[in-house]
């Protein structure tokens, strides 16, 4: 069986204001209907002998994993929460063991292959995709570790780069173009990448990979051991949690952070390069999504309510307000309700430098949008001062917030669309549109959901403090209970 194992921790900083860090851009719908992730999943349809996907993550995406799953049909094996960022030698050490364990308790023989993707890649050719990776399974039952190398078509000084070897042609078959691995390279400046790409030997590094379990934590326990010592205790120390899989917060934190290239695949005399030229990107800033996306007849991709005079080879996105772009070239304007970009599409690297700023300032535009998901649905704020704060919260059909009360303000609920079933002190009752109902400070309270269509509510807070850690919960549907105060940047609210 191939399982795919999709690496879902990044923050994408790059392609703020659109990503956040707790809505990262693997999340957002940037290339099409579907969000970044939703898409790595469907392209593999189709694939035969294809088991349930495993998801790594880290803790506060995990509902919004869940939930994308969900809605595109597909049953994810485990969802497994890293308590802390550590690489993706240690991520990818956790799925191979808990393949691994999962094999040794079922009997099985452990020689399924895992499929190493990154949750927001975008790649255009699925046929070819699809070639490249039965080769790669192929050969990955050998015991080769693959790493897919990207054929390039410009002298990209932006990726490192893989030199392929010698031809690999024991134990596959003829069709199966292999390489072994000579070297893994840093990346270049812009003379040397362009002696790469003449030589014809070398691949862009995209950071997919495929081998089987045991063999890549062979590797690990003989060139990473203290990486696979640590990771293998937070696995086997771990706890499980509905469909999530919780490492032990003290052994993985005391793994070293690595990517697997420098913990194994450099090492190792067993890295297999594939090439592949399917139209790939890692979309990792504005400019590289501009790349990708379709253009008009003067080079723009534009996105939302925009107008534009003499505009030309630009990125402009609206979520909204309308936008007019006068007498431009090779920019990038980026708007959300809170924030603006506005940049030279050539310097849209540097996004992450405004990234750092508002983290150093402390602003919540680098970490969340107005709008603000939550397992339950969302909630978006629309006013804000000193002594009251107005919501627009969105709840799924059939979803329960958590039973809850609040030490320093009341909450008044109007109902704008859907079916309310609400628990206010003692009472339990049903709104419908145009009702309301008004909650008392220090009163125990729950909203849920029962209708077949989401439910919109206005909520109005009104007291001393509004603060999103001022939050009693008694009973949750999401494992939240045992947070009775928290930090505001990290409450998962209502």
């Amino acid at each position: 069986m191939i399982i795919p194992v999709i690496l879902s921790g990044g923050s994408g900083s790059r392609l703020w204001p659109m990503s956040r860090e707790l809505n990262p851009k693997q999340f957002l719908s940037l290339c099409g209907e579907q969000t970044m992730l939703q898409e790595t999943m469907t392209r593999l349809v189709g694939l035969e002998e294809l088991a349930d996907p495993i998801v790594v993550c880290n803790e506060d995406h995990r509902f919004l994993v869940a939930q994308q799953m969900k809605e595109i049909g597909v049953e994810v094996d485990k969802i497994i929460l890293e308590p802390i960022g550590r690489n993706t030698a240690p991520a990818i050490c956790a799925a191979a063991e808990y393949i691994q364990g999962k094999n040794i308790s079922s009997n099985d023989s452990g020689k399924d292959v895992m499929l190493i993707l990154a949750a927001d890649h975008v790649i255009q050719d699925k046929e070819s995709f699809h070639k490249v990776l039965e080769s790669g399974y192929r050969v990955a039952q050998q015991g080769q570790l693959i790493t897919f190398g990207i054929v390039p078509d410009k002298a990209e000084t932006g990726y490192g780069y893989i030199k392929r070897a010698a031809l690999l042609d024991e134990m596959i078959e003829q069709k199966d173009e292999a390489y072994k691995v000579e070297r893994f390279v840093e990346k270049p400046d812009l003379e040397t990448a362009q002696k790469y790409l003449d030589s014809g030997e070398y691949y862009w590094n995209s950071g997919m990979f495929m081998f089987q379990a045991d063999s890549i934590l062979q590797e690990l326990e003989l060139f990473s051991k203290e990486i696979y010592t640590a990771v293998k205790t937070s696995v086997s120390e771990g706890t499980r949690d509905l469909d999530f899989c919780r490492l032990a917060v003290d052994a993985f934190s005391a793994s070293p952070s690595d990517s697997i290239d420098y913990a194994v695949m450099e090492k190792t005399d067993k890295a297999v390069v594939l090439p592949l030229d399917a139209n790939w990107s890692d979309v990792g800033a504005w400019s590289a999504l501009w790349e990708v996306s379709a253009q008009d007849t003067d080079g723009n991709v534009l996105h939302g309510d925009i107008l534009k005079h003499e505009l030309t080879n630009s990125y402009v996105h609206s979520e909204e307000r309308m936008i007019a772009v006068i007498g431009m070239d090779n920019c990038v304007v980026v708007e959300t309700a809170d924030a603006v970009l506005v940049a030279d599409k050539s310097r849209s690297q540097d996004v992450k430098k405004i990234v750092n700023q508002l983290k150093n300032s402390k602003r919540e535009e680098a970490l969340l949008h107005q709008r603000v998901f939550r397992p339950w649905g969302s909630y978006e704020t629309l006013e804000e001062t000193e002594r009251f704060k107005v919501k627009r919260i969105i709840v799924n059909p059939g979803a329960q917030l958590s039973l809850q009360m609040h030490h320093h303000r009341a909450e008044h609920w109007v109902v704008v669309k859907g079916t309310a079933k609400i628990v206010c002190g003692e009472k339990e009752f049903v709104m419908t549109e145009d009702q309301s109902n008004y909650i008392p400070l220090g009163t125990m309270h729950r909203l849920d959901n029962p209708g077949v269509i989401p439910l919109e509510i206005i909520e109005i807070q009104t007291g001393s403090y509004l603060g999103e850690d001022d939050i009693v919960r008694y009973d949750d549907n999401y494992g939240r209970v045992e947070t009775r105060c928290v930090d505001k940047e990290n409450e998962e609210n209502q």
